[in-house]
């Protein structure tokens, strides 16, 4: 377990779906939940009511445990457990905790792992 203080996340009850626009312009609706520009495009994340299609994504929020951004470690206290238990992520942070999402069949497995690592998960 990591040296960062154990956080207390939460399942959202959407699901998610990952997009790449290649010409990184604006989504034309307001669906999305994030955006990262890049050069190779924009990253798109957003919540759909979608309930089995492949590609989806659970999400787990720490915004009960709203952190500095001087606070070393604290994604890496969710993503190493995640990691060690074979789980992909992708994380999309904001200014006071972290998005991470897991794909949507994998969700067990990641709430096992990160309550192991001492971590709070609601569901």
């Amino acid at each position: 377990m990591s040296s960062s203080p154990a956080q207390s996340l939460r399942v959202l009850p959407s699901r998610f779906i990952l997009e790449h626009l290649p010409e990184a312009r604006m989504p034309s609706d307001d669906s999305w939940v994030a955006l990262v520009r890049a050069p190779e495009g924009l990253t798109v994340v957003r919540a759909t009511d979608a309930s089995d299609p492949p590609g989806l994504w659970a999400g787990l929020y720490g915004g009960e445990t709203a952190h500095g951004l001087d606070i070393p470690g604290m994604l890496a206290a969710l993503i190493g457990p995640l990691a060690g238990a074979d789980v992909p992520v992708f994380v999309a942070s904001t200014f006071h905790a972290d998005l991470v999402l897991v794909p949507l069949d994998r969700r067990a497995d990641a709430v096992a792992a990160l309550r192991d690592a001492g971590h709070t998960v609601t569901e």
